[in-house]
């Protein structure tokens, strides 16, 4: 593997990690994704919530949340209930549910402006991955590991998966936008 593959792979990888953000993104769906970022705690450990419940969602508005042990059941509300989602959890001593309300145009607004600034990060990222692989190349080229030729191969292979990885964030935030806007 070239020096730019293994960069590719790790813009790659901001990808994917804009899209995990996207995925804790409210939108007005029920995803089991929503609730990835809430830990629990599980005998005085922070716990991932899908670690100690099984997460299902029966209906397009309606998360159900059934842990494994039932003394549970409060932790894992008041765990919900301090997240920023917005969401208010129904106990019945069994499960937790979650309906999902709908979004206000407010709301939504805000929810665009989270999901702009995690596009932004990624696009940074992604720059910031082809500045160190450039720099790599360079010196790899000062050390003679590289020709000159090479080296202009490399920056242009930078450049180039640099372009596809910021369309591909554009594409991401429009249809993300598209799915919190008209919900």
């Amino acid at each position: 593997m070239g020096i730019a593959e293994c960069y590719e792979q790790k813009m790659k990888k901001s990808l994917s990690a804009l899209q995990e953000g996207f995925n804790t993104l409210r939108t007005e769906r029920a995803t089991a994704h929503l609730l990835d970022q809430i830990t629990v705690d599980y005998y005085q450990q922070p716990t991932a919530l899908s670690q100690v419940a099984t997460v299902s969602v029966p209906e397009a508005r309606l998360i159900i949340i059934q842990p494994w042990d039932k003394t549970l059941l409060a932790d894992i509300e008041r765990a919900i209930l301090k997240s920023k989602l917005s969401l208010n959890p129904s106990n019945d001593g069994k499960v937790i549910r979650l309906v999902i309300p709908p979004l206000t145009q407010e709301r939504r607004k805000e929810l665009v402006r989270q999901a702009r600034a995690l596009a932004e990060q990624a696009r940074v990222a992604i720059r910031n991955i082809r500045r160190e692989g450039i720099e790599e190349a360079k010196r790899g080229h000062k050390e003679g590991l590289l020709s000159e030729d090479a080296l202009k191969a490399a920056e242009e292979a930078f450049q180039k998966a640099t372009d596809a990885s910021v369309a591909d964030v554009a594409r991401y935030l429009a249809e993300k936008e598209k799915d919190i806007l008209e919900g």
